[in-house]
């Protein structure tokens, strides 16, 4: 079972894969890693012209987390009027969100979901009911 704790140092782990950090001075410096992301984003909107993005993104703890990672790399998520509230909008060059912004968002839910899924089957366990099996499937 992951508790928060690990969870938290896993999401810093995955952080610090994508912002390059290898040696244990750059992973205490993980604001220093996050400067030089944003810095790689900033050089490759000079060569990549950043073009609009358009993300489709299941529910509401996915689109939290991806603004949240668009935010932490100086990139504004939006979305245009009578988008549906799923899509996020993100203008930036697409070797960046190629390389990095997507496969770390990826990471990062993944480490998430399992975190919370663990989290849910537990509380109801503990406190609902210990059977929390998907209901039987019946033919007719």
């Amino acid at each position: 079972m992951t508790t928060e704790q690990e969870l938290r140092e896993k999401l810093r782990k995955i952080s610090r894969l994508f912002e390059g950090a290898t040696t244990e001075g750059e992973r205490r410096a993980a604001a220093a890693a996050t400067e030089r992301v944003k810095k790689a984003l900033a050089a490759a909107a000079q060569t990549d012209r950043p073009v609009e993005t358009r993300f489709t993104l299941s529910d509401l703890w996915h689109r939290r987390l991806f603004t949240a990672l668009c935010r932490r790399y100086r990139l504004e998520p939006y979305r245009y009027r009578g988008q549906r509230h799923t899509t996020v909008v993100v203008r930036a060059p697409r070797s960046f969100v190629d390389k990095i912004l997507w496969p770390e968002y990826l990471q990062l839910k993944d480490a998430l979901d399992e975190y919370l899924n663990e989290a849910t089957e537990r509380i109801i366990r503990e406190e609902v009911y210990s059977d929390f099996a998907e209901a039987t499937e019946r033919t007719g």
